[in-house]
């Protein structure tokens, strides 16, 4: 399990320094930077393509007035390229060992993170048509908090059936949300989308747009990520 505890913060970090100001992210910033992570893009080749993003945008504003750069999606082809890049060098390498202990992923770490992760989902405000699913999950989660205490998990089972877990969430969501609702989320990330459009492939596009919707919902509803990712490391 790669082990990018600030995968997120660094990314965010790295965009500020380069565009020379504190913007704070936007939901799709995020939404982007979560199909990055899903699809195993390593933070290397993100922070590589946010420098090349710049580096191509700072020679043209030397030539021209161009408008400032307001968002990730500016530097998703240079991300890409740089992922792919990454990819070919590395072709041949001697992969990680898949049992290597990872630093962080303590057993009382993991467990607690279970336990709050299911303390949240009991107390949050979901509309009745979903309520017993979610109560269902948090329940999973307290008997999967106790077995972690009990034997040290398999990280990459573990994290399968947390992902699992989340789709499930996800999925409970958006069906008992209202028409009303998933139609104003849905033209939020078009607007949000329309200025970048031009500089990503339609599967981005899709898989952004599906991100950014169930960021929002879980906003709304103040749920918690179950991913060992959002786990906290204070």
């Amino acid at each position: 399990m790669k082990n990018y505890f600030n995968y997120f913060t660094e990314i965010e970090e790295h965009f500020q320094r380069r565009r020379g100001t504190l913007l704070m992210l936007s939901t799709l910033d995020w939404a982007l930077i979560e199909t990055w992570r899903e699809s195993g893009i390593p933070l290397e080749a993100v922070l590589r393509g946010i420098d090349a993003a710049f580096d191509k945008y700072d020679a043209r504003k030397s030539h021209a007035r161009v408008r400032r750069v307001n968002g990730l999606a500016y530097c998703t082809q240079e991300v890409t390229a740089a992922s792919e890049d990454i990819v070919e060098a590395s072709t041949g390498s001697v992969a990680a060992h898949p049992n290597a202990p990872a630093p962080g992923f303590e057993q009382e770490r993991i467990a607690a993170h279970l336990d709050l992760c299911a303390q949240q989902l009991q107390i949050a405000q979901v509309n009745e048509n979903c309520s017993a699913a979610i109560n269902g999950l948090a329940g999973r989660l307290a008997v999967l908090a106790e077995e972690v205490r009990a034997k040290e998990p398999q990280l990459e089972t573990l994290e399968r059936t947390l992902t699992v877990m989340e789709e499930k969430m996800f999925a409970v969501l958006v069906a008992t949300a209202t028409e009303i609702e998933m139609t104003c989320l849905r033209e939020q990330a078009a607007r949000e989308l329309a200025p970048y459009r031009s500089r990503m492939q339609a599967m981005q596009i899709r898989q952004v747009e599906h991100q950014f919707l169930h960021k929002k919902l879980v906003e709304k509803y103040r749920l918690p990520r179950l991913s060992l990712f959002y786990m906290s490391q204070a």
